[in-house]
């Protein structure tokens, strides 16, 4: 009967892949597809193949300027950024993006060259190997990027997965079109699979600025998250009592909920109103009950709520125009 790793080996493995790891492999792989799919671009002189190749240097400025957020991101707050540098990742998003679609302009462009002038496809067998190889590292990369941004919340590192989720299948998409070249010879074809690949890159590089610009303007938590806290308020409120050190909830309410997301990190304000003649000590003890069992049911969150009492409501301060 084969032997299957332990959950402990699977999880120290896990361990091991950190965002800075991670994304130094995507670094690693990068190159490697750099070099086998530009092999595999100029022995069969395939549009479609030459695009695929230009996308990687993409993969590859991304990789490292990702692992550079990623690098900020981690940093501790200080004295200038109270509230650390989790935002740092919303930037290696956001320039993803916009390479991607700065890569497929110019794989457009040369495209449409080309299909002013096709050129026959040579080698065709060395060529797609070398294509299946490298597409092959791409999704084994993607798949444990997406895994380690769950686990860790890092944008960074989703947004590397999806662009490499695109690469595997634009190679695939290429390689079926390069073979539909080769038996029924319309060279035309080659160059119109690259334009296809810049529409579909341009559309992925447009979510990713998207994405991050929404990060960058505070973005509420997603919507799991916000479940999550909402039914850990809903069972303060349906507490009757609780066991050794809890404090009877009591007729308590919420309102006034506002969060955001940076980067790893979830941020939640509220309100919580209790009776008017509590103690000041009952009513922060409850609270400090709340704000624990907030953040451990959502991992990352950082929790701010403040006290009022019953039929008493928080009024904005407004400012006069121009004061």
């Amino acid at each position: 009967m084969p032997l299957l790793p332990s959950p402990s080996f699977s999880s120290s493995i896990q361990s091991l892949l950190t965002p800075k790891v991670l994304l130094r492999l995507s670094i690693a792989v990068a190159l490697v597809t750099i070099v086998l799919k530009g092999m595999a671009g100029y022995i069969t002189h395939s549009m479609g193949l030459i695009s695929d190749a230009m996308e990687s240097f993409v993969n590859l400025a991304s990789a490292m300027f990702a692992l550079a957020m990623v690098t900020i991101a981690a940093r501790p707050a200080d004295e200038d950024h109270p509230y650390g540098h989790h935002k740092a990742e919303y930037f290696a998003s956001g320039f993803e993006g916009i390479l991607i679609i700065g890569a497929a302009l110019a794989i457009m462009w040369v495209s449409i060259e080309r299909l002013m002038a096709p050129r026959p496809i040579e080698q065709l067998g060395w060529g797609l190997a070398l294509s299946i190889v490298s597409t092959g590292f791409n999704g084994a990369l993607a798949w444990a990027l997406f895994r380690a941004a769950r686990e860790h919340r890092s944008i960074a590192l989703e947004a590397d997965g999806r662009h490499l989720v695109t690469d595997v299948w634009t190679s695939v998409a290429v390689v079926v079109g390069i073979v539909a070249v080769h038996f029924t010879g319309w060279l035309w074809l080659d160059p119109l699979l690259g334009i296809g690949v810049a529409l579909n890159i341009i559309f992925e590089g447009g979510k990713l600025v998207w994405r991050s610009s929404q990060g960058l303007m505070d973005e509420a938590m997603p919507a799991e998250s916000m479940a999550a806290v909402q039914a850990t308020l809903d069972g303060f409120l349906e507490r009757a009592g609780g066991g050794a050190g809890a404090v009877k909830a009591g007729p308590i309410r919420f309102d006034d909920i506002a969060t955001r997301r940076a980067g790893q990190r979830l941020f939640a304000d509220l309100h919580m109103h209790v009776p008017g003649d509590w103690p000041l000590q009952r009513a922060a003890t409850l609270r400090d009950e709340l704000e624990q069992a907030l953040m451990d049911n959502v991992p990352g969150l950082r929790v701010t709520i403040q006290l009022l009492p019953l039929n008493m409501e928080a009024r904005a301060v407004q400012m006069a125009p121009g004061a």
